[in-house]
């Protein structure tokens, strides 16, 4: 049977493919590997049954059955795993088209999936953050400008590294997809307007036939949630 993934029910986000479930649909895609999706509701990812695949209570989880090592029963053990990282790396080892093969590519490869889950995303989310929990504060200006400016930073620095290249390790790999993942989370906004080569970068991750087969799973699944007249 194919690995089983886990998404929202009816994603927070609307249906545009920021849910991190589409980090592993878009991984799947590139690889040509079939999977299948449970959708959650809310309620459900704070139950135990799911809380003893993701102890946070969140999303994705990822299960694939026996993997060929035994559990001391004479069994096949299967696998799970949380945290869409480490999931797209284990995706990535298990199949091509993610990883180079060359021991050097490969490490940077995944280097930039660190650098993106680990540099570039707190202060994006911090930041989206807090334009919901925190915009009718008194200090709520001062406080924007400066997590704008952590955000600024990181999109220089990165702008910098990526140049005129249209991917940051020579060829696309898992570290690209991570990192425009993070970055769509801004798309649209003036911060990252300010960058015309990420921009452009985003777009071309955007236009892989493989992004475009995992958003259009991950939007089928939400209109297919949304109550009528939604």
């Amino acid at each position: 049977m194919p690995p089983v993934i886990t998404g929202f029910a009816h994603s927070p986000d609307r249906g545009r493919g920021h849910a991190r479930d589409m980090r592993l649909r878009w991984a799947f895609e590139e690889a040509g590997a079939d999977y299948d999706v449970r959708l959650l509701s809310f309620a459900q990812m704070k139950e135990p049954a799911h809380l003893a695949l993701h102890p946070f209570g969140q999303i994705p989880t990822y299960e694939e059955d026996g993997t060929g090592e035994e559990d001391g029963t004479g069994e096949e053990e299967g696998l799970t795993l949380f945290e869409s990282g480490a999931i797209v790396l284990h995706i990535a080892e298990r199949h091509g088209g993610l990883l180079p093969e060359e021991a050097g590519a490969r490490a940077r490869a995944i280097n930039w999936v660190f650098a993106a889950l680990n540099t570039m995303e707190p202060p994006i989310v911090e930041r989206e953050a807090a334009g919901y929990t925190e915009r009718e504060k008194s200090w709520y200006g001062e406080r924007l400008a400066m997590l704008d400016a952590r955000v600024d930073q990181r999109l220089g620095e990165l702008s910098r590294r990526l140049g005129e290249a249209d991917w940051l390790g020579g060829a696309f790999s898992a570290g690209d997809l991570m990192m425009v993942s993070v970055l769509r989370r801004i798309e649209g906004s003036a911060l990252l307007a300010r960058y015309p080569n990420l921009t452009a970068y985003i777009a071309r991750g955007q236009a892989r036939p493989a992004y475009q087969r995992a958003f259009d799973a991950q939007r089928a699944a939400f209109e297919a949630a949304r109550p009528d007249g939604a």
